[in-house]
């Protein structure tokens, strides 16, 4: 690149943080503090919550079910906790582990870590006690904050894990019980940490859909010009409200946390996900944006008509979504009620923020992921790594700014010429848009044909009868894998597998009518509402 084009970019890059009020005219006073928060802390993926607070001290930071604090607040309630927690340690804490839903006390325990200068691990709160005892072994855990509701696993985890300190954030009888965040707060308020002896980072952990979750260590995530390309894409402004649904101990969750402690935005959240209750909180608190994963999205609009229509949301500018694939009926209808705001993000542990699509995207192609984000480039390859001709699906390869460290156990994603390898399949069509099939670990081999699940996925929910369906491949003597779909019914409406196969066969090749279709009541989730479909083969499916 040259300097033209360096200083292009640069400039660019300041244009979009200016307009969308991420850099502000301040006091000199605020930007001396600011510079002082980066000397101390350096630049990091929580740096942000600090900032905000030496920019705007007595603004408000976050709102949960506890009411809300400022941002100077929720600075001191993170000194005195990251002081609580050294002492309790009584030396360095190297990893700091937590297993909390979306309140004040996650982003307590996160600012805290940041602060000792620690790796903060963030945990699953659908984690069994194997599954929990496994991570927090591997990543070398030295405490963990945790909501009381999880004591049981965290007491079985901990068995295998020695010397591991419990502090738990969320209790619903904050004067008894173990050690809290609320106490060590209390006890070293107005007490700050000396400064940290590294830059720690964030480890987030992939979604796990297919095997062992793995911890990605994540640092800045890409900078001023990752920031940059997102808000030219999304329309977030300084200083607003937004109301993150998303779980927060997810990247999707976790990011949209992030940036708006870089922008000031002020987070609205609530512990558990509700639907309406979140309509309700866009609407007291005129939030501007509301990030969620898309099952979320989903559940408010099937919601009652009667429901919706207590709600307006018009305050709306953006609704931002992650994580998996939406129903195309749910982006549609959700947008003729609240307004074209509906941006489809496809993004990855890994990577960061990949491509977006906006209202005017979605409007035209409700299943697609938009376009590559400014510095941000895709090739769509085959097996010798050749690109595929346009609209063919091949392997989703990825070069941007925003790469990810590695994973904690010293392995690292697959790259080829600078590009990574997502592990997704996809195509793009002849406007530049991105369309994701599916996982490359899920084309199902049958007879020697290809099949992609979500081709099959797609065509069932197109029937009139089916809410939502997914399809896995299962081992066949003869044709070596076999379908075999799994369908959630509309509620009320009465419909056979031999129906619903004949469906697929009317407008589908032969062979990829699945030999099977079980009916259930609801498809399994986890906790940011990917459909595991390795448990529907151990727990529902054919053997």
């Amino acid at each position: 690149m040259t300097w033209v084009r360096r200083l292009g970019r640069r400039l660019w890059v300041f244009k979009m943080l200016l307009v969308s009020g991420m850099i502000a005219p301040l006091r000199p006073d605020k930007y001396l503090r600011m510079g002082a928060v980066i000397r101390r802390q350096g630049v990091t993926a929580t740096t942000g919550f600090s900032l905000a607070a030496a920019r705007r001290p007595k603004g408000t930071a976050l709102v949960d079910e506890r009411g809300s604090l400022t941002w100077g607040e929720l600075e001191a309630h993170t000194d005195a906790l990251a002081v609580g927690i050294g002492a309790l340690v009584g030396g360095p804490v190297g990893s700091l582990a937590i297993l909390c839903r979306n309140h004040r006390g996650f982003v307590e325990a996160l600012g805290a870590g940041a602060k000792l200068g620690a790796d903060v691990l963030l945990l699953n709160t659908a984690f069994s006690g194997p599954q929990l005892s496994d991570v927090l072994q591997r990543e070398g855990a030295s405490v963990i904050v945790y909501d009381e509701e999880f004591a049981g696993i965290v007491a079985l985890a901990g068995q295998g894990v020695d010397g591991l300190k419990e502090v738990v954030a969320w209790t619903d009888a904050p004067d008894a019980g173990p050690l809290t965040v609320d106490a060590l707060v209390k006890q070293h308020l107005g007490q700050r940490p000396g400064k940290a002896p590294r830059a720690g980072k964030v480890i987030l952990l992939t979604s796990g859909t297919t095997g062992t979750p793995k911890g990605a260590r994540r640092s800045g995530g890409g900078g001023a010009a990752a920031l940059a390309a997102m808000l030219d894409r999304i329309p977030w402004r300084g200083e607003q409200v937004t109301v993150v649904a998303a779980p927060m101990f997810h990247a999707w969750g976790f990011g949209q946390l992030a940036i708006a402690a870089t922008m000031t935005c002020t987070v609205v959240m609530r512990r558990r996900f509700d639907p309406e209750a979140t309509l309700a909180l866009v609407d007291e608190h005129r939030a501007t944006g509301l990030a969620v994963v898309p099952v979320m999205l989903e559940r408010i609009v099937d919601l009652p008509t009667e429901v919706l229509d207590r709600y307006r949301c018009d305050s709306l500018r953006f609704v931002t979504a992650s994580g998996s694939r939406m129903r195309t009926d749910a982006v549609t209808a959700f947008m003729d009620r609240f307004g074209d705001v509906v941006y489809n993000s496809y993004n990855a542990t890994e990577a960061g923020l990949i491509s977006t699509a906006t209202p005017a995207d979605l409007r035209v192609a409700p299943d697609t992921a938009g376009r590559p984000v400014v510095g941000t480039d895709l090739r769509i390859v085959d097996d010798e790594w050749r690109d595929v001709p346009q609209g063919e699906v091949g392997k989703i390869t990825v070069l941007s700014d925003s790469h990810f460290e590695g994973y904690t156990s010293g392995d690292s994603k697959q790259f080829h010429e600078s590009f990574m390898v997502s592990g997704d399949i996809g195509r793009v069509d002849e406007t530049g848009r991105l369309y994701v099939v599916g996982r490359d670990d899920e084309m199902i081999v049958s007879g020697g044909e290809n099949v992609y699940p979500l081709e099959v996925e797609e065509m069932l929910t197109a029937h009139e009868a089916v809410r939502e369906a997914a399809v896995v491949g299962v081992d066949d003597e003869a044709f070596g894998q076999r379908l075999v779909a799994f369908v959630v019914p509309v509620p009320g409406a009465t419909v056979t597998s031999d129906a619903l196969k004949l469906h697929i066969k009317e407008h589908l090749a032969a062979y990829k009518v699945p030999r099977e279709v079980t009916l259930l009541d609801e498809l399994p989730r986890n906790a940011t509402g990917k459909v595991m479909k390795r448990e529907l083969v151990a727990d529902g499916g054919p053997d």
